[in-house]
């Protein structure tokens, strides 16, 4: 089992076609052996302390394993929206880890 949690900084205007982008991604999760947790949109209000950016949003997925992984990133679906994330995300922070 893995857990991916991922910090995604998005371009200031350019929120619209990030969320378009997630409305079709997301789901695809599930369909390949996975579960969103988590995610959520941090302000300057709701962090105590950071000496990075606030990213625009956090997701903590778990997804069964490398392939799955894998799988839903090469799924066609993704791939056919890909450029609306390459145009309205500017960075991303991935943390891989696995359950104890």
């Amino acid at each position: 089992m893995l857990f991916l949690t991922q910090f995604v900084y998005v371009y200031p205007g350019k929120e619209t076609t990030f969320h378009a982008f997630e409305e079709i991604a997301l789901p695809l999760i599930a369909k390949h052996g996975g579960d969103l947790l988590l995610r959520v949109r941090p302000t300057s209000d709701s962090v105590v302390a950071a000496s990075i950016a606030i990213p625009y949003e956090i997701h903590l997925v778990c997804i069964s394993s490398e392939e799955d992984l894998r799988a839903f990133s090469e799924d066609e679906a993704r791939q056919r929206v890909l450029h609306m994330k390459n145009e309205s995300v500017r960075a991303t922070i991935l943390v891989q880890g696995t359950s104890i």
